[in-house]
C-alpha cells in the first residue's frame, strides 16, 4: 500500500531506481520505490557493469554480492572477422575490480533489491504514475488507482520513456524518428572464442557485440537494418555467419531468450526541475556500444542519493543543481563515444583499411591501451 508522504518517491524500480533507493535508506532516509509492472523483468538488456560502477556499489554494500554472480573478463577486443584490431586489457586499471563484469541486468536489479530490503525498503507494485502537480515544497503524484503520494522529491528513473519526465514538461533533446534497431539475444554457442573477454565484431552492416556469461551464456547484440519481432536461431547464426569468426565459426545450439530494441542518442534539457530529479535511461540514452548506459545511469544515482541525503540532513537546496550540473558533461561524454564506436563499425569498405590501421596502432601503444582502459571502465569519470 502506497504511504500518503515520503521524503523522496522513486519512480521506476530498474538499476538506477533501486540504487537511488538504497542509497538514500544507508542514510536512514524515508524513500518510497514505485513501479508499474507486477513483477520485476526477468530478462534485460545490460549485461556488463564497469570497474567504476562496482566501486560506487561498494559504498552500499551491493559490489560483493554481485560479483558473487557475475562472470569477470579482464580483456575487450575490436575485430574484424577473424583479425583482431584493438585488446584492451583491465588487468592494470587502478581499482579493486581490474575486469567488466557480466552478469545479467535481471541478476543486478536481484542484488540491488536484496540491498534494499537488507536496509528496511521494498519495491511497491503494480503502480502506475498517472499525475505529478509541483509546488514550492514538494510534489503530489497520482497513480492509476485514484491514490496519490506527497514527496519532497521525485526522481523519476523509470526509462527512456519517462512518465516523470513527460509530466514534469522536461523536453528530450535530440531526434525523435524511430532510432537505430538492435536485436539481442542469450544464446548458447559452439565457440572458439575466449570465454574471459567480450568481442566487438565491427561490419560493413553494424557492429555485433560477443558477450560471456555465467553458465556457459553468450549475450549477442547486433545493429540490425530491421529487426523481426521474434528472431530465432536462424536469425542469430546469420548474424554470427555474417560477421562473426570466420575460419571456425561459431554454431548458435540454443536460443534463451531474444528481443528487439530501439536507441535513440538523446539527453533531457534538464535533470532537475524543481522538486523533480531524472537519472539513468530517463536523463540519456544512447546505443549500447561499450556497455556504458547502465553503468552510467547506477553512477547517476549513487551521487544522487547522497546528494539528497546530504539536502535533508540541512545542506543547501543548491546542492541538488550542482549534482545535475555535473551529471550533464558526463551524460555528453558517454552518448558521444558510444556514437563514435557505432560510427566506427560502420565505416564504409573505402575507410575501413585506415580505420583498422588506426585500432592496430592504438593496440601497440600501452599508454594508449590504458586511456582506453579508464575510458571503458568509467575510471576516467573517477574524483580525483
Amino acid at each position: 500500500m502506497l504511504p500518503e508522504r515520503t521524503d523522496v518517491l522513486v519512480v521506476g524500480a530498474g538499476p538506477t531506481g533501486l540504487t537511488v533507493a538504497a542509497t538514500l535508506a544507508g542514510r536512514g532516509v524515508d524513500v518510497t520505490v514505485v513501479d508499474r509492472l507486477a513483477q520485476p523483468p526477468v530478462t534485460s538488456r545490460a549485461a556488463v557493469v564497469h570497474a567504476y560502477t562496482l566501486e560506487e556499489l561498494d559504498r552500499i554494500g551491493a559490489a560483493a554480492p554481485l560479483v558473487a554472480r557475475g562472470l569477470p573478463a579482464p580483456r575487450f577486443t575490436v575485430r574484424d572477422r577473424d583479425r583482431v584490431l584493438l585488446s584492451v586489457p583491465f588487468g592494470t586499471l587502478p581499482s579493486r575490480y581490474p575486469y567488466a563484469l557480466m552478469v545479467s541486468q535481471s541478476e543486478t536489479e536481484a542484488v540491488l533489491t536484496a540491498r534494499l530490503t537488507a536496509l528496511g525498503g521494498r519495491v511497491l507494485r503494480p503502480y502506475e504514475m498517472t499525475g505529478l502537480t509541483p509546488d514550492e515544497g514538494g510534489a503530489t503524484v497520482a497513480f492509476a488507482d485514484g491514490a496519490t503520494v506527497r514527496a519532497r522529491w521525485v526522481v523519476g528513473a523509470d526509462g527512456m520513456r519517462s512518465t516523470v519526465r513527460e509530466l514534469a514538461g522536461i523536453g528530450f533533446g535530440g531526434s525523435a524518428g524511430p532510432g537505430e534497431s538492435f536485436l539481442l539475444a542469450d544464446v548458447r554457442v559452439d565457440s572458439a572464442l575466449p570465454r574471459d573477454q567480450v568481442a566487438l565484431f565491427l561490419a560493413r552492416q553494424g557492429p555485433l557485440v560477443w558477450a560471456p556469461l555465467p553458465g556457459g551464456v553468450v549475450r549477442l547484440v547486433a545493429a540490425v537494418a530491421d529487426a523481426p519481432p521474434d528472431p530465432g536461431a536462424e536469425r542469430f547464426q546469420a548474424l554470427l555467419d555474417e560477421r562473426g569468426p570466420a575460419r571456425r565459426p561459431d554454431r548458435v545450439t540454443e536460443v534463451l531468450w531474444a528481443s528487439r530494441f530501439r536507441v535513440h542518442h538523446r539527453i533531457a534539457d534538464t535533470f532537475r526541475a524543481g522538486p523533480v530529479l531524472l537519472a539513468g535511461d530517463a536523463a540519456h540514452v544512447h546505443s549500447p556500444a561499450g556497455g556504458q548506459g547502465m553503468n552510467l545511469g547506477i553512477c547517476d544515482a549513487v551521487a544522487l542519493g547522497g546528494t539528497l541525503a546530504d539536502v535533508r540532513d540541512g545542506g543547501p537546496d543548491a546542492l541538488l543543481d550542482d549534482w545535475a550540473a555535473a551529471r550533464r558533461p558526463r551524460a555528453e561524454d558517454v552518448v558521444g563515444f558510444a556514437d563514435r564506436i557505432t560510427r566506427l563499425a560502420t565505416v564504409p569498405p573505402a575507410g575501413r583499411p585506415l580505420r583498422d590501421v588506426l585500432l592496430r596502432t592504438v593496440s601497440a601503444l600501452p599508454p594508449a591501451r590504458q586511456r582506453l582502459a579508464l575510458r571503458l571502465s568509467g575510471l576516467n569519470h573517477r574524483p580525483t
